[in-house]
């Protein structure tokens, strides 16, 4: 299974045709939030229906909480949900953990966590999570040294075989913790994104692009 893994499009969609051809021939795409920048999500419909099908997508803390409506609309909201490819189970949180900047689409800890165990319940087999928000320590880095990532989401870490994140744009690259491959793609508005690829054992690699 081969996936395009992209975040941080913030209303800005230019690059897309350059994303596509870099990513070649996927079987889906993962959209790790930030859509939009605080709405309008007019283009977030266009921008949607170009990606390689099926799209599972979450918000980010910069989308507008209306967005869902829009994500369920297309048959693509994955926030708060889980989707199965294959044997493969695809869970999804949107928003982040609390920031600074009182964005519109902001969770606590407690959230996440509650959605996380709930979503997990009964998977069986290689699960990969689609967030917005990186787990705390992976990916999260901004200017002064400091980890803003959710320490609920990195609680959870083992139950899966891959994290795509994105939120922290100074932060793009891939890590490691044990078994568990964290990508932030970086952000899709200057042409970044990554490429997932999960084997038939359910192992994960990633690639940025």
């Amino acid at each position: 299974m081969r996936l395009l893994a992209v975040t941080d499009f913030h209303n800005t969609f230019d690059r897309l045709p350059e994303i596509l051809k870099k990513a070649g021939k996927v079987d889906g795409t993962l959209l790790a939030g930030d859509l939009t920048q605080f709405g309008p999500t007019d283009n977030a419909k266009d921008v949607l229906g170009a990606l390689p099908k099926p799209v599972l997508a979450v918000p980010g803390n910069c989308d507008r909480r209306d967005i869902v409506d829009l994500l369920r609309a297309e048959d693509c909201n994955l926030h708060e949900n889980k989707f199965r490819m294959g044997d493969v189970t695809f869970i999804g949180i949107g928003g982040s953990n609390p920031t600074p900047f009182n964005t519109p689409f902001e969770l606590s800890e407690e959230q996440i966590e509650s959605a996380l165990e709930r979503l997990l319940r009964d998977v069986k087999g290689p699960a990969v999570l689609v967030s917005h928000a990186p787990p705390k320590g992976y990916r999260d880095e901004v200017p002064g040294g400091i980890h803003a990532g959710s320490t609920a989401i990195a609680r959870y870490l083992p139950r899966f075989a891959a994290v795509v994140c994105g939120h922290i744009h100074e932060d793009r690259g891939i890590s490691k913790a044990d078994g568990t491959v964290i990508v932030n793609p970086g952000p899709a508005s200057i042409g970044n994104a990554a490429i997932l690829t999960i084997d038939e054992k359910g192992h994960a690699k990633v690639d940025l692009i």
